[in-house]
């Protein structure tokens, strides 16, 4: 019996020459013979009588036969077989040599194309390197996919026959004939749309795949149909085999053979166009049923066919038996005990190990015991599991629920009660010999251990059953799986919880539905569960009391008052089942694996409540920098809104939250101990901060302009930080004293990056090593921090430098908002290589490991991996929805950190390139708000808003707000027309937003950018709309149309503004420039240039005669002579970033506007009557400060806002001012009083969720779910 033999390395096989003979001779008898129509394998096999194994071979030219058999098989078509016909095999002289480039050259000849290197992918596929028989059927199988070019293969079997172990086998065996190899399992039922989507992104190399039109609107995403249209384009241009494992889990169960489930219809689609378009590859599925289009595509002498597979030969089978366990029965016994379970080897394999436990192996004895022959894998497994014992049971189940392999320190975790590591290995290895899990090796990693898919498949349908007839009888079964276990894990991998929610909690909602009817009878049976539960735990928490009071207590014991799934297992289902949660009383409730990150839980009281592994939603905004520590368990990530936070690597929740600096934190880094970290922000601080009690240790102060980054030296004794004031200094540590201060460049340096290895000379002068350093004027500066003479410059990249690195082996990468990423030598100091392929600013480079591989992060929404050595892009990370800023890989460079401005960090498995966890941040900040110019239905004003959350609101003076509708990103702009008729919404998702004040509708959606819209004005005769966006571009769009009228080519452009007379166009850029385009002429006809960090905001004066520009970095406001270009003012007074401005419309009334409360004496302005009035500007120094544009006087600073203050407009009659902040509140001021006469707020996902006496939240959670609006409530 052949186990694993190697291919035989003698005898001969046809040379180029003969096989070329042979296949003309093959295709003259189809075509005279048998009408054109293909030799079957059975009918060559009859032609040459020889076994269909035999004719595979010769055909193949990969192993050797006996000359004779040639002789057959060239007599059989009429030819005689001659020297130049064969070749020797393994002779190892100049003509075999040269043979086996023949040989190559002919394989290349079959796919079309030049010599195959191909590319492999096996995903989940199993090992099989011991496997037993199947000769027979892998001749065939190779034979119909080598020789027969068959497109579709369907291998087909009940469960455990052993589909999944004969494709991994045949796909091993001909892997060489193809350019793509890739092996998916379809057991946890994905998406057609998900499954093209993992499949292009492989045949890609790397390079993006366009899944929508614009990814930041699903509405817009690509046909299904075009996928498949991609995916058959690639199976035409290249040789590729996919094997598609579990096919049944996409058909749908009951009497419908062959067909679909709901949703996964497309898959038929799918299969036909493989079957029925011409290509040159292959798809190969397995499944336990027959899909339709295989029914009705597949033939003898067709390129779709199946092979319906039956048991193990009698001789594979007992050698199968044979290694789990040694019988003392004779071979009679054991063919009895094979024929038994039709030599199905999952079955065989679970009952040898019964045998040998129960009846020492002796099979006489287990046969003469009246064991039924079981009619299905089923009943064998139903058998196996009834004997398992409690603890077994756990594991497997748990098994069950987390879908992928897991270790023993997460199956322990999962448990609900404590168990000894001890009797935890005894059970899985008892399982293990029961054949019922799988153990897998992992390199450097604790063995794993997951099911064959055929048990998983029926554990979960055990499980799933037990529980939905738990739940009905409540309260009579003792078993309480349902407080045992969790129907999904909210700390899972995202794509692993996605999983179970559609495999496991799904149906138990459909099962649930079968016996109750609807979804709010459902509702009802889990608040009576709660109910029931909070009652007896409410009775356990009064006897811990009891207990520390020393009053005496009255014992009691249940199931329910145990620590459990049941509280986490039902808020779960409701928020799946959409159930308003609004009022729910989960108190005293242990609450466990519950995901609730983007579920509302207003007014739910989880007052006392356990609250453990759940999943809330996160308050953090845009991430501008992230680093591991140096064990790899945490992350610390700095954000604009000011704050560090710190996050635990594997439960992905937050830990601490560090807040000192005023403003934006840019960089960030941990110490080599780990024990401190160092932040630089834009308040020109850098902070040292002690990891475990979050302690400001202490404060560097020197530089001039905000610091971008921070990095400490290999021995932490020294601190380098880069700033925009064009410095770099190197700080010691320990006494916080500036050592060095390093001058050269002439703008902004934005990153550094310290060389792991010293350097040949004459490149270093001391010891210290070179320090890298990128900046705004697009050059590289190369340091020795020992001397700190600046030793190169490197100069290539044509726009800003954004990121530095070196790899291990000294390697620099570099990275610019031009769009490229260089290599270069540093000792050459010539650049070796540019990596191209994104469409926009690169933001972070790093590199990974060994630094063969760097990964980047674009504007253009993408990371992407590349191979150093090669240049190439080797995979695409796709799933943020805008620009990226961060991009940290971990120590042990399995893992990969990012995000950026869609409010999100995600995990990526680096390996897979899987996103394994989405943490998505929530702040409800407000970037715009604005009056509009006329009122409506009597309402005294109308104010509209736009944010965070990517809701369009309309609020008028009652304090309610009108929700219009939404993006599907946030929003960063709201503008209404001059008529006050239309309401533009420009948001992070790339598209702009007609709305009808009047009705509240869309009008139209204007599609065309691709990056996110900054701004959105429109013409003063409200015909045309305006906008600017991170795509480098202003576009003019016909308000009436929706048509483009215009693209100007620009920087990052963050504001517009019509000139009063409509004639001009101002716009606001990165490139710290104002420019005004002449509307008529497209031209740009003007430029104001003053600004030291990019402009923000642009605004002109009522009367055109003024331009108001703000800077948002340099915290400056200019006012321009429009027609001189001369800057008449410079407004200087806000202590952090300014983030909007706006000109009074009118010189305002001193007659006084009554205000809704007095809480101080009135105080009037001293405005000026003239040009331009008042401008009011909004910064994140938390004021609204108001300035005399006449003489540039600041003559009021408002305070009242606890955050930033992000945006500020005038009602038209300019008596009241409305601003915006990071809070999501909106503030309504009296311009002559300053008094805050009404505050505005939206409610907040958590608003009023009581979580008063809470256990199992860290403090940094707690802080999140109030500034959410939670509150502790007694």
């Amino acid at each position: 019996m052949e186990v694993h033999k190697q291919r035989r390395r003698r005898g001969v096989i046809l040379s180029l020459q003969g096989w070329k003979k042979l296949q003309a001779a093959r295709h003259q008898a189809e075509i005279l013979e048998n009408d054109g129509a293909k030799l079957t394998l059975e009918e060559l096999s009859y032609r040459t009588q020889l076994a269909p194994f035999t004719v595979s071979k010769v055909l193949a030219r990969e192993e050797g036969v006996d000359k004779q058999t040639l002789e057959y098989f060239f007599r059989a078509f009429g030819l005689e077989l001659t020297k130049s016909d064969f070749v020797r095999v393994g002779s190892g002289d100049a003509g075999n040599q040269g043979d086996t480039e023949t040989r190559r050259h002919t394989d290349a000849e079959i796919g079309s194309r030049g010599e195959i290197q191909n590319k492999v992918d096996w995903g989940e596929a199993i090992d099989v390197s011991i496997f037993f028989g199947r000769k027979e059927e892998l001749s065939k199988l190779e034979y119909w996919v080598v020789s027969d070019r068959c497109r579709l293969i369907a291998l087909l079997g009940m469960g455990g026959i052993g589909k999944t172990s004969l494709a991994v086998k045949l796909a091993q065996q001909i892997q060489e004939q193809f350019e793509f190899v890739v092996w998916r399992s379809l057991r946890n039922s994905p998406l057609l749309r998900e499954l093209l989507s993992n499949l292009l992104q492989f045949f890609a190399d790397g390079q993006p795949v366009n899944l929508s039109e614009n990814l930041g609107d699903i509405s817009k995403q690509v046909p299904t149909p075009v996928l498949i249209s991609q995916f058959m384009a690639h199976l035409r241009s290249h040789r590729t085999l996919v094997v598609l494992d579990n096919a049944e889990s996409i058909l749908a169960s009951g009497d419908r053979t062959g067909h679909y489930q709901a949703g996964y219809e497309d898959y038929g689609q799918f299969f036909q166009q493989i079957g029925e378009t011409a290509h040159q590859s292959c798809v190969i599925l397995t499944s336990r049923e027959k899909p339709q289009e295989i029914v009705a595509l597949e033939g003898e002498t067709l390129p779709a066919r199946s092979l319906q597979l039956s048991g193990l030969s009698a001789i594979a089978a007992q050698e199968l038996v044979r290694t789990k366990s040694f019988f003392y029965s004779c071979d009679s016994r054991c063919q009895e005990l094979i024929q038994h379970y039709a030599g199905n080897p999952l079955a065989l394999k679970i009952i040898a190990t019964t045998i040998q436990e129960l009846f020492n192996g002796d099979i006489a004895e287990f046969l003469a015991q009246d064991t039924k022959v079981f009619g299905s894998i089923y009943e064998l497994l139903t058998q196996q599991f009834n004997r398992l014992s409690a603890l077994e049971k756990d594991l497997i189940y748990w098994l069950a629920i987390n879908r992928e392999p897991v270790n023993l320190m997460e199956l322990r975790t999962d448990l609900v009660l404590p168990i000894p590591a001890m009797n935890l290995l005894e059970a899985l290895e008892s399982l293990a010999r029961r054949s019922l899990i799988e153990k897998i090796s992992v390199p450097n990693s604790p063995v794993q251990f997951t099911l064959q898919p055929v048990v998983m498949e029926y554990v979960t349908d055990h499980f799933i059953q037990q529980v939905c007839a738990e739940i009905e009888q409540w309260g009579t079964d003792e078993k309480c799986l349902f407080n045992s276990y969790a129907l999904m894990k909210a700390t899972a991998k995202d794509y692993i919880r996605a999983a179970q929610t559609k495999l496991i909690l799904q149906p138990v909602i459909e099962q649930l539905l079968l016996l109750v009817r609807n979804k709010q009878a459902i509702a009802t049976l889990l608040a009576q569960i709660t109910n029931q539960l909070r009652e007896q735990t409410f009775k356990t928490w009064q006897q811990e009391n009891q207990k520390q009071e020393n009053k005496p207590i009255i014992p009691t014991s249940s199931l329910l008052g145990e620590p459990g799934y049941t509280g986490g297992n039902i808020i779960n289902l409701l928020s799946y089942l959409q159930i308003d949660l609004t009022g729910y009383d989960f108190s005293y409730l242990t609450i466990r694996q519950a995901y609730l990150q983007d579920t509302s839980l207003k007014q739910v009281n989880f007052a006392h409540a356990n609250i453990s592994q759940s999943v809330f939603a996160k308050t953090f905004s845009t991430a501008m920098d992230a680093a591991f520590s140096p064990d790899g368990k945490t992350i610390a990530t700095t954000h604009t809104d000011g704050y560090i936070r710190l996050w635990d690597v594997v439960s992905s929740q937050p830990l601490m939250t560090y807040q000192g600096h005023l403003g934006i934190v840019w960089g960030v880094a941990f110490s080599p101990d780990g024990r401190m970290l160092a932040t630089g922000g834009e308040d020109r601080t850098v902070k040292i901060w002690d990891i475990n009690t979050g302690q400001c240790l202490k404060t560097f102060l020197g530089h001039s302009d905000g610091v971008r980054t921070v990095i400490y030296t290999l021995d932490g004794d020294k601190l380098i930080s880069s700033s925009t004031d064009s410095t770099i200094r190197i700080w010691d540590t320990s006494t916080g004293e500036c050592i060095k201060v390093l001058q050269g460049h002439t703008s902004g340096v934005w990153a550094v990056a310290l060389s792991p290895i010293p350097p040949s000379p004459p490149f270093i002068r001391g010891v210290g090593g070179i320090l890298a350093s990128g900046s705004d004027d697009n050059t590289i500066k190369l340091w020795d921090i020992t001397t700190g003479c600046c030793i190169e410059t490197l100069q290539g990249h044509t726009d800003w430098i954004r990121s530095v690195a070196f790899s291990t082996q000294g390697l620099l990468a570099s990275s610019s908002l031009d769009g490229a990423v260089r290599i270069w030598d540093v000792e050459k100091g010539i650049c070796v290589e540019i990596l191209e392929g994104h469409t926009n600013g690169v933001y972070t480079i790093c590199f990974i490991g060994d630094g063969n591989i760097l990964a980047s992060s674009s504007l253009d929404r993408t990371v992407r991996l590349w191979d150093v050595s090669t240049g190439q892009c080797v995979r695409t990370l796709q799933g943020h929805t805008n620009a990226i800023y961060v991009n940290t890989v971990n120590p042990q460079g399995t893992l990969l950190v990012t995000g950026g401005d869609d409010f999100s960090l995600r995990l990526w498995d680096i390996a897979s390139g899987e996103c394994v966890r989405i943490l998505k941040g929530r702040q409800n900040w407000l970037s715009s708000v604005i009056f509009s110019p006329v009122s409506h239905a009597g309402f005294a004003w109308v104010l509209a808003s736009g944010g965070e959350d990517g809701i369009v609101r309309l609020w008028t003076p009652d304090g309610k707000p009108c929700s219009l509708g939404s993006h599907a990103d946030f929003i960063f702009a709201v503008n209404f027309s001059p008529d006050g008729r239309i309401l533009a919404s420009g948001s992070a998702d790339q598209t702009i937003r007609l709305w009808d004040v009047v009705n509240g509708q869309c009008m139209k959606v204007l599609h065309g950018h691709a990056g996110m819209v900054t701004s959105v004005t429109f013409s003063p005769d409200s015909r045309i709309l305006a906008s600017t966006s991170y795509d480098h571009t202003v576009k003019l769009w016909d308000v009436a149309t929706g048509q483009l009228l215009h693209t100007f080519p620009e920087h990052i452009t963050m504001s517009t503004a019509f000139s009063p007379d409509g004639k001009k166009l101002a716009v606001g850029s990165f490139d710290k420039t104002v420019r005004i385009w002449d509307l008529e002429t497209k031209q740009c006809c003007q430029t104001f240039e003053g600004h030291d960090s990019w402009t923000w905001w642009v605004a002109f004066s009522p009367d055109g005669l003024l331009l108001a520009t703000a800077s948002s970095a340099d915290r400056t406001i200019r006012l321009w002579d429009v027609k001189t270009g001369e800057c008449i003012h410079i407004l200087k007074g806000h202590q952090e970033w300014i983030w909007a401005i706006a000109f009074s419309p009118i010189p305002p009334s001193p007659t006084p506007v009554a205000s809704s409360r007095e809480t101080r004496p009135r105080r009037w302005l001293p405005f000026t009557r003239g040009v331009g009035g008042i401008l009011a500007s909004c910064s994140s120094d938390g004021t609204i400060k108001l300035w005399d544009v006449k003489t540039g006087e600041c003559i009021a600073t408002l305070t009242g806002h606890d955050t930033w203050v992000m945006s500020v407009d005038f009602s038209p009659e300019g008596n009241i001012i409305a601003s915006g902040d990071g809070n999501a509140v909106i503030k309504l001021w009296d311009v002559q009083t300053q008094e805050c006469i009404q505050t505005l707020r939206a409610e907040r996902l958590y608003e009023g969720m009581n979580i008063y006496g809470v256990t199992g939240l860290t403090e940094a959670q707690k802080s999140t779910l109030l500034a959410l609006g939670a509150v502790e409530q007694r």
